[in-house]
């Protein structure tokens, strides 16, 4: 389905992939992964041609279609989401047209074969089950495009290149938009997709969930392991320990070697071996385990420690003007909790965040905080406002005034901004340093409580893991809002769900909850329930319509005795 031979690219002139070849055979489901800045985007416009090689060739079948997510919706806002996802079949809706149209009979019939062979009658079911999925209620459906944020019409983009069905079928970090409930749902449509894949993504639970394949881009070439991400791992940290292996053992040669060339330099009676050892260790290639740029450990302040508890609220409601999102909050949270909050986009997860961060002022209830208290929240948002004309050293500087400037750099250092990187202006950083810098700005205050909401988009699998040992090793407490399982998995022993208006502690663990949100049918029943057609107040109205009937039917007649 997709081969690239000995492909080069250059970019600015600097060689970004050198001499690359791998092949994605049809049907596949296949993982790049790499570090951020390795060039996994830039491989992927090379395939949609926006993109083309210095040498080398890419190629796909050329009757292939190929489907990617659209990074900006511009035009069809006026569109409801199910009418905008059906128009992405341009076909279907030409042929609709041209049927509703056409008179002569022949035309006709060949028209209505064609829309039989594509499905057409079908379309408008499975465009609302993929919008479903992703979090889309019915009523949502029918909402026009212009009422939903950028992140909302990203995943309209992502079911149009879903729904579509393209033979091969790009996704760049697919679940940067969606919450965990959808992303599980987008786990299982990906698996049983009919057609070839080759995603982009950081994060290992999809990975596994999803491919059966993986490329890695390290040093600007592609290595190919036939598995899941957790194979490509133990693969490659197995080959890693051979190279470290031999790398020592060439090392106490060429020291052995040295040791022999410096004893008998001078030796006239030598000479021959000296020269012969200076010639062998001149052909010893140098053997390297890693990237150029050494791997990046995040590090936390450590908070001053308060006596517990750090926050209660007591029946705490809070909204912003207008009806209560959220009703009856009676939380608790203490030093080295780690809360997993939970629950589908739309039911409040980020104004209790909001609220727990003292964005938000209650609007009923009392809300309890320690003395001197400090909290850290980090929201997309913030990344997004970072000021691009600043360095990291002017962001830390002017939240960090009076402190000496090594003091700035070494905090920054934590973060991975050492020497010269801190320097760099914003808008030539990638998106996963701007993560890191707005980690490093809202802990500058060593706070007690850390509220994160989505903080692993636009970080690699490297940076992910490091965060996870700096969230271990922080003496505060953590409220994660996250899609990231593998994160959830590995530092958060609570799960508060954001459900009906309030939030409420799941009893169970995180595999509980995804098997009572996947439901046995494998699909999300939290959004299902959140999206049925039928309100509350409607099904409540049909039941009682049932138990009306039922009483005033006749009752069964008497059976007649035999004789």
């Amino acid at each position: 389905m997709l081969h690239f031979k000995d492909v080069t690219l250059r970019l600015g002139g600097k060689p970004l992939l050198e001499g690359v070849s791998f092949h994605l055979p049809k049907g596949h489901r296949g993982g790049l992964v790499g570090r951020n800045g390795a060039g996994k985007t830039s491989l992927f416009k090379l395939i949609t041609n926006e993109y083309h090689p210095d040498s080398g060739d890419v190629q796909r079948p050329k009757h292939a279609s190929l489907g990617l997510v659209a990074q900006e919706i511009a035009s069809g806002l006026d569109l409801t989401v199910l009418a905008f996802v059906l128009a992405a079949d341009t076909e279907r809706a030409r042929l609709l047209e041209e049927a509703a149209t056409e008179s002569d009979p022949d035309t006709l019939g060949h028209i209505h074969e064609r829309l039989l062979a594509i499905s057409a009658y079908d379309a408008e079911a499975r465009a609302a089950k993929i919008l479903l999925g992703l979090g889309f209620s019915h009523e949502a459906q029918h909402k026009s495009m212009r009422d939903f944020s950028g992140g909302w019409r990203m995943r309209v983009a992502l079911a149009c290149a879903l729904f579509l069905e393209p033979d091969l079928l790009l996704l760049d970090e697919p679940t940067n938009h969606l919450d965990l409930e959808a992303s599980l749902w987008l786990e299982g449509y990906l698996r049983s997709y009919p057609r070839t894949i080759f995603l982009i993504s950081h994060d290992r639970t999809f990975l596994n969930a999803v491919c059966d394949r993986i490329y890695h881009l390290e040093g600007k070439r592609i290595t190919f392991y036939n598995g899941d991400f957790d194979f490509f791992e133990k693969t490659r940290r197995e080959r890693l320990a051979l190279i470290e292996a031999e790398r020592t053992k060439q090392d106490a040669a060429r020291a052995h070697m040295q040791k022999f060339i410096d004893r008998f330099r001078f030796k006239s009676s030598k000479a021959r071996q000296v020269q012969s050892r200076i010639k062998q260790l001149s052909k010893f290639e140098p053997l390297s385990t890693m990237d150029e740029d050494p791997l990046m450990a995040l590090s936390f302040p450590e908070p001053t420690q308060l006596a517990p508890p750090l926050m209660t609220l007591d029946n705490v409601s809070v909204g912003y003007g207008g009806p209560m999102i959220l009703k009856r909050l009676n939380q608790r949270l203490d030093p080295q909790d780690r809360i997993a909050l939970l629950g589908a986009n739309g039911n409040g997860k980020t104004t209790f965040a909001k609220l727990l961060a003292g964005v938000l002022a209650p609007s009923q209830g009392q809300i309890t905080r320690a003395h001197k208290i400090t909290v850290g929240y980090y929201h997309q948002h913030q990344v997004e406002s970072l000021r691009l004309d600043h360095t990291a050293f002017d962001h830390m500087a002017d939240l960090m005034r009076g402190t000496p400037e090594s003091k700035i750099r070494a905090r920054l250092g934590r973060f991975g901004f050492p020497g010269d990187k801190a320097d760099v202006k914003v808008e030539k950083l990638s998106g996963g340093e701007k993560a890191r810098l707005n980690f490093a700005l809202i802990s500058f205050a060593a706070p007690q409580i850390l509220i994160l909401d989505e903080p692993t988009n636009h970080l690699d699998i490297e940076t992910r893991e490091s965060l996870i040992f700096a969230l271990n090793a922080y003496e505060g407490a953590v409220i994660l809002i996250t899609h990231d399982w593998h994160l959830l998995e590995m530092t958060a022993d609570q799960i508060w769900v954001a459900k009906d208006q309030t939030i409420i502690p799941f009893e169970g663990t995180l595999e509980d909850y995804k098997r009572e949100v996947m439901g046995p049918s494998g699909r999300s029943e939290a959004k299902v329930a959140k999206a049925d057609t039928l309100s509350k107040s409607r099904a409540d109205e049909i039941r009682e319509k049932k138990q009306a009937k039922k009483k005033k039917a006749p009752p069964p007649a008497p059976k007649k005795k035999k004789k």
